[in-house]
């Protein structure tokens, strides 16, 4: 590991003896920590807008891009690939999350499946990765070996990487193109990642993937035009927009619109016709 090295996120909570506290005490406590993340992502707004910026080109020429990660990181990667489809309305294979131990691992605990190096490179190629695609390794501590692992063999292979760690200079960092580092300091209980960490990577996730989106033509305006009508709710929505961009008050028309191209963006333009 780099000399100078730090994990921040085992470092000791700034409270103790937190099962004395009461109820009110826990929360003001927990809420206090959680107000500086935005701080510290917004420090690393510049490592994020370099790493957009270079996911942007390779999904712009066809790329795809993966989420590796280990439990908390593995299952906020997950999540954030799993709400582009219906969020966007991009196939399911553009945005992929991997996590270590595979599926299961989203609700169960997999045991030594972050300690395998060679294993997200074995996950990865069943996916067939390329130098088209682009892989971001999740990891709050910046030291799991099988990201780490991940990243190393995705850059002899020549294909971009970028990271999100909570450790300043972290292996993880050393591995990736475009390291990004959000140090959030201790978490509220010693060690538990999932709290300020885990806040920090989901808002660093969602920064980048809808960023992309937007500049992939997914968004008009505001509006999520490229929405998939799963339910009814979402339909009403997609109503709701096509009348708002038309500029019509007519429910009905804008519903049959809506029922005949099934789309937002495509009733929109057939109508303008």
């Amino acid at each position: 590991m780099p000399n100078d090295f730090i994990r921040t996120t085992e470092a000791d909570s700034l409270y103790h003896q937190i099962e004395a506290s009461s109820t009110s005490e826990i929360l003001k406590n927990i809420n206090k920590e959680d107000q500086k993340i935005a701080l510290e992502v917004e420090k690393a707004i510049p490592s994020i807008e370099l790493l957009t910026e270079a996911i942007t080109v390779k999904l712009l020429n066809g790329g795809r891009l993966f989420y590796i990660g280990a439990g908390t990181s593995g299952r906020l990667g997950m999540v954030d690939a799993s709400e582009c489809p219906p969020t966007f309305g991009v196939p399911q294979d553009l945005v992929v999350g991997i996590i270590a131990g595979g599926h299961k691992a989203m609700f169960h605990a997999v045991e030594n499946a972050e300690d395998d190096t060679q294993q997200a490179w074995l996950d990865l190629q069943a996916h067939q990765i390329s130098t088209s695609d682009f892989v971001i390794g999740i990891a709050a501590s910046g030291t799991t070996p099988y990201v780490i692992g991940g990243l190393e063999k995705c850059k002899a292979a020549g294909i971009l990487t970028g990271s999100i760690a909570c450790n300043k200079n972290s292996p993880l960092s050393a591995a990736s193109n475009f390291p990004i580092e959000v140090v959030v300091g201790p978490e509220f209980i010693t060690g538990s990642t999932r709290m300020k960490s885990g806040t920090a990577q989901k808002l660093v996730l969602n920064m980048i993937s809808t960023t992309v989106m937007i500049k992939l033509g997914r968004i008009k305006d505001n509006k999520m035009v490229h929405l998939q009508l799963t339910n009814q709710k979402l339909f009403d929505r997609g109503v709701k927009m096509i009348m708002g961009e038309l500029n019509i008050n007519d429910v009905e028309i804008a519903s049959t619109l809506l029922k005949k191209y099934g789309s937002v963006k495509k009733s929109i333009e057939a109508y303008s016709k």
